[in-house]
């Protein structure tokens, strides 16, 4: 971590904001990092905040915006972005080719996948790099750790996949969890505790599928849910429901397959451009 001094983050949406809450709450100085955004009303205490690009050099740079912004603004960053920078983006489709092309100078890229439990140190944060050596990824790993989890992928052709899981998941768990609550409004509980409930349940249900993840030997959540139902039970009923020629696995693959072809798609015109 010790690496990275002084981050600029370019652009402070949603995720590179969750980005920076991670890393205030696990720690890194408020005053290492600077926020280039002009739509940003304001940034944690001690965190600088600026409107334009500044003049100067960082140990790493993020970018933080739309992808489709990043033509526009590749020609005047790129004069920041010099070989002792590290480079990182969490453009969703955009390539290392792409990347490299617009910042020829960069001393290396990484590529990064993570969500918006970043803020709260729980989220996946996939990486893949190009230009790092075995140091400076150990110190890309310290830097994402209060994020969640880091890994790195066998290849940068994972990300659209790793888009589809990480990335997209949470909205497709999120549905799931509203889908539960209504669910149980037309068996007859009142909408505010149908929410508080499968929240609650949700919540538990994946801090025990992880504590188990790490068990020896480690149980899957397939394992836990054949756990839970009985045979002949409640639970089983419900489960015969979801099971029943593989329902429930199909639309998930299906939501996943379509977000990963979409990924792919921004990557191609992302080449294009």
């Amino acid at each position: 971590m010790d690496r990275f001094q002084n981050i600029l983050l370019v652009g402070c949406g949603n995720m590179a904001g969750a980005m920076l809450v991670g890393w205030l709450a696990g720690g890194i100085p408020a005053s290492r990092f600077t926020v280039v955004d002009p739509q940003r009303g304001d940034v944690p205490d001690g965190v600088t905040l600026l409107r334009e690009l500044p003049q100067g050099r960082f140990d790493a740079i993020l970018l933080g915006i739309k992808p489709q912004g990043l033509d526009d603004l590749a020609p005047t960053l790129s004069g920041l972005v010099g070989r002792e920078t590290v480079l990182f983006s969490i453009l969703a489709g955009v390539e290392f080719d792409s990347l490299s092309t617009r910042f020829p100078e960069a001393g290396a890229i990484v590529r990064i996948m993570p969500n918006l439990a970043a803020a709260i140190g729980k989220s996946p944060v996939a990486l893949d790099s190009r230009g790092l050596d075995e140091a400076g990824r150990a110190a890309v790993i310290a830097l994402m750790a209060p994020l969640g989890t880091p890994e790195w992928l066998a290849g940068e052709h994972l990300f659209d996949a790793v888009t589809a899981l990480a990335g997209c998941g949470p909205a497709f768990v999120y549905r799931f969890i509203d889908a539960l609550a209504t669910a149980a409004v037309t068996l007859g509980l009142e909408e505010g505790q149908s929410q508080r409930l499968a929240l609650a349940m949700v919540e538990g249900a994946a801090q025990l599928a992880a504590q188990q993840a790490e068990a020896s030997p480690p149980v899957s959540p397939g394992v836990l849910a054949d756990r839970v139902a009985s045979p002949g039970g409640s639970t089983r009923a419900g489960l015969n429901v979801l099971d029943a020629d593989g329902a429930l696995a199909r639309v998930i693959a299906e939501a996943m397959t379509a977000s990963r072809d979409r990924n792919a798609e921004m990557a191609a015109d992302a080449r294009r451009g």
